[in-house]
């Protein structure tokens, strides 16, 4: 549906949306390539052996301040590494790459998860890259790993008092940010979500924008390449940010329905191999990825929605960008694994 999408972009715009449905195409070959080789791969790998996770997590580090100093900057962000016309975001892995981590340190901890140091330890994996990824500056993912984080401890059983002190650290820490570590263009965005006529050819043009297209697609939609906010170029990046409401816009609220029909299946199966599973870190794990997806799905449609501040976020699976595309397929092999496990146990402990 997304590559669908993208070449539906591409029929009546300049040749740079072929490009960008050309590209797209190669990383998800590459992806299901890389789920399939994933999913051959045992997991318990991850589980039994630390040395791996903890190089991944420093060389994981290295390449988030690497990118501050060798990546170009695009639309104010230095964000990606380049190589040629492609480019690789090392957030996305960063977001894998602490899941393993988490799972991997809870799942040896659950007996005593509800000690406070091990609150502490958790946080610090997740706020090193996190503040990394501010500087880039990206928000969006930053608030991607937290929620990845929290998610995950949450899950791993967190007192009721390390929650409310956790909420209210949260909520100091968003203060101490408005002050010294967002941006002017961040601060606006949040303002204009407040309210969105304050600036409508400026920081509201996107949210305005991104309303019209998903109203004008009304219960059917205009087609396939037919919505005018994407055509047109009304819509600002309509193949990335706001995929979501090009979609609404062509397909309408049946095709609307439809779509987060098939998300709804893939969590509910999701939730399925959590059940199944025989240990703590394959069910942190594959809670970790639901999580991860989930998140980011719910913000962007929020975002296109007007129900949360613009963000920056993609859509997994539909929006353009490769390092997601790749990493979130990565992933799922990883859990193609988990469930291949989980249903050979409940096999064997049938018989």
């Amino acid at each position: 549906m997304g590559l669908l999408e993208l070449w539906g972009l591409s029929l009546n715009t300049n040749g740079e949306a072929d490009g960008f449905f050309l590209k797209q195409t190669l990383f998800a070959v590459f992806g299901l390539t890389a789920m399939l080789a994933f999913s051959l791969l045992d997991a318990r790998l991850w589980r039994n052996y630390s040395l791996p996770l903890v190089a991944l997590y420093f060389f994981t580090l290295a390449m988030l301040v690497g990118v501050l100093f060798f990546s170009v900057r695009i639309r104010g962000m230095t964000a990606s590494f380049r190589f040629g016309e492609l480019g690789f975001a090392p957030v996305e892995f960063a977001k894998l790459v602490l899941i393993l981590i988490l799972a991997k340190y809870f799942s040896g901890r659950h007996v005593e998860v509800y000690r406070a140091r091990h609150i502490i330890v958790s946080a610090v994996y997740m706020i090193i890259p996190a503040l990394l990824v501010l500087r880039q500056p990206d928000l969006g993912s930053a608030i991607i790993l937290v929620l990845i984080w929290l998610g995950i401890v949450l899950l791993s059983g967190m007192k009721q008092r390390h929650l409310l002190i956790v909420s209210l650290l949260g909520v100091s820490l968003a203060f101490l940010a408005w002050g010294f570590l967002l941006k002017d263009y961040q601060k606006e965005r949040i303002a204009t979500f407040i309210n969105p006529t304050k600036d409508p050819l400026g920081y509201s043009y996107n949210l305005i924008q991104s309303k019209i297209a998903i109203g004008s697609g009304g219960l059917l939609g205009k087609g396939l390449g037919q919505g005018t906010q994407g055509r047109l170029s009304f819509l600002p990046e309509e193949h990335t940010d706001f995929i979501f409401s090009v979609f609404a816009e062509e397909w309408g609220l049946v095709g609307v329905v439809f779509l987060f029909s098939i998300f709804t299946v893939f969590f509910w199966r999701l939730a399925r191999i959590i059940l199944n599973c025989q240990n703590n870190f394959f069910r942190l794990f594959v809670a970790g990825v639901a999580i991860m997806i989930f998140v980011q799905t719910l913000i962007n449609a929020a975002m296109c929605l007007g129900l949360l501040p613009i963000t920056g976020l993609s859509l997994p699976f539909l929006s353009y960008g490769g390092s997601n595309l790749l990493i979130n397929f990565l992933a799922l092999g990883i859990v193609q694994n988990i469930a291949a496990q989980a249903k050979v146990g409940q096999i064997k402990v049938e018989e």
